[in-house]
């Protein structure tokens, strides 16, 4: 009987580990396809923006909900919502735990909707008087005074007009997360891993159909941008209602003498201020970008989220595969293989980062104009994201490696220790923003944040030492040692690709944008890519076997 029990739990485990490995493959999927079609929604927006007045006024725009949806939305779900519901989840379904619970989530989503739709009130009403922060007024002294101040009037009424449309973004957003969290803790991922998919397609689809009837494209975008939030919150109703759980409203009483809700209000007010100093950097950022000159704003985003796909699809991946066995060694105290996983997943980022950013270095021209360049977003749109994309691929590989290192600390239950060295990153960050943006405009915004990216890799390597049996200086040196290699085997792998990418670059010159850019950039990848392979071959890399047996696994 005992044998048939502890064979019964086995059998179990296995079916609780493979339905997490299969939840976290489609997790991957769907955060994928969101990158891709984030992309899409930006080349979209190029196409009938540009880099121009309206593409800076909806990135600004834009940017305001969407700070407070990451600083309150996303942050009490994951951080403070979800640990509190999965207690209640934990303490069985007796009747009385079940009526617990329901109160509980009667109660947070009260205080979600309440709270979130008081700040959207508050902030449309104020939208005007935070104007002056993003846009530049003309000097007085300014020969052609005139055409600026009319510039400057137009910036700051339609930044306010369409911060005004997506402020109710931050409330059906805030219901989304909520929505998420609920589904999340049922071990439900997919409905919620699916929702950003499905916003980028209706604030694409929305552009296209409602630009002929708007004032300008933007505020078609932005109309977009409600009505894909609002779907993201209905798509998850049928699957709520699917777990049996009610989502209702209850008095505000009620809601905040709830034992539940003030554990999860007092668990959110302390991560507020770490995550408050990251957002406050991308205020400070777009601020400085609106004031160094029209079209710096939108150039950044439209660089940034072409990063941000080239790191996603590998980030993703590697996270999804490897790290998760960080948790299972420091549970068992097992810090050998801890430190060989991690210098492990370290090098094998390195070995895809670095590369990548030699072959972007020298394609970059090609892959902003194969997608992006169409009607509005021309050859100086061009110009502007190239310069910025350079700066921002050169911290490609420190980004990469923060991803990598931080997960260490959190498998040993410290999470306070990246937060500090992020707090100091983009401190950082900030300060690097206004010594470099004066003189070297977008282009040092850009570097600014991929030195601070740098200083972050650097002071989450000395906290490093903090940690249980961690080898630091094992670690570091062989971090080193490694990227050195890689730039080394870049560089190599580069030379010929960039003489080679020039003479197709003239050869295709005359044909479609497709053929124009598109040919040389998939013959130079192949060269690069082959001549890559053949050096990890002769120098018989073993991080090529370690990739191997990870993807048959």
């Amino acid at each position: 009987m005992k044998t048939y029990i502890m064979e019964t739990k086995e059998i179990e485990n296995n079916k609780s580990k493979k339905s997490l490995l299969h939840s976290g493959i489609i997790l991957s999927i769907m955060t994928l396809m969101s990158r891709i079609m984030g992309l899409i929604r930006e080349m979209t927006k190029a196409s009938f923006l540009g880099t121009g007045l309206y593409a800076d006024c909806f990135t600004v725009a834009f940017l305001i909900p969407n700070l407070l949806r990451r600083l309150f939305a996303e942050n009490a779900i994951s951080v403070a919502f979800i640990p509190t519901f999965k207690e209640y989840l934990s303490k069985g379904n007796s009747e009385e735990n079940k009526k617990d619970t329901q109160q509980f989530l009667a109660s947070t989503f009260t205080l979600v909707s309440f709270l979130t739709a008081c700040v959207v009130v508050i902030g449309i009403i104020i939208t005007p008087f935070l104007m002056p922060i993003f846009c530049k007024a003309p000097q007085a002294s300014s020969a052609d005074y005139a055409a600026q101040l009319e510039y400057y009037l137009l910036e700051r009424n339609e930044t306010a007009v369409l911060t005004r449309i997506m402020f109710p973004y931050l409330f059906v957003i805030s219901v989304a997360a909520f929505f998420q969290g609920v589904l999340n803790s049922c071990n439900i991922f997919a409905p919620s891993g699916f929702t950003p998919v499905l916003f980028n397609g209706i604030v694409i689809l929305a552009t296209y159909l409602l630009s002929p009837y708007t004032a300008n494209p933007a505020r078609a975008m932005s109309i977009g941008v409600i009505i894909g939030g609002s779907i993201q919150a209905a798509f998850q109703w049928p699957f709520i209602r699917k777990t049996g759980w009610k989502i209702r409203f209850t008095s505000l009483q009620k809601t905040f003498t709830n034992p539940g809700t003030k554990k999860v209000i007092s668990l959110i007010v302390p991560t507020i201020i770490g995550m408050a100093a990251y957002q406050l950097n991308d205020v400070v950022s777009t601020s400085m970008a609106k004031h160094v000159g029209e079209g710096i704003a939108s150039s950044l985003q439209y660089s940034l989220r072409l990063q941000e796909l080239i790191l996603g699809i590998f980030a993703v991946s590697i996270g999804t595969v490897i790290l998760p066995d960080l948790s299972g060694h420091a549970n068992s105290k097992n810090w050998a293989e801890f430190n060989r996983m991690l210098l492990q997943a370290i090098k094998i980022m390195t070995l895809i980062s670095i590369p990548i950013t030699a072959y972007s270095l020298i394609t970059g021209r090609e892959l902003i104009s194969l997608l992006y360049k169409n009607k509005l977003f021309d050859e100086e749109s061009v110009r502007l994201t190239l310069g910025e994309f350079r700066f921002h691929i050169a911290g490609l590989v420190f980004i990469a490696l923060n991803r990598i290192i931080a997960p260490a600390f959190y498998a040993q239950k410290q999470p306070k220790l990246p937060t500090l060295a992020g707090i100091i990153s983009f401190t950082s960050n900030i300060i690097l923003v206004f010594l470099l943006s004066m003189q070297m405009g977008g282009n040092g915004i850009a570097l600014a944040l991929s030195v601070a990216s740098l200083i972050n890799t650097i002071f989450l390597f000395i906290f490093m030492n903090k940690l249980e049996a961690m080898e630091t200086g094992k670690l570091v040196r062989g971090t080193l040692l490694y990227a050195l290699k890689m730039c080394i085997m870049s560089l190599i792998a580069a030379a010929p690709c960039y003489f080679m990418h020039k003479a197709l670059v003239a050869h295709f010159a005359g044909y479609s944008r497709l053929i124009a850019n598109g040919l040389p950039i998939a013959l130079t990848a192949i060269v690069f890519a082959i001549i890559g392979v053949l050096e990890l071959v002769i120098t018989k890399d073993e991080i090529i076997s370690v990739i191997l047996k990870k993807v048959r696994k």
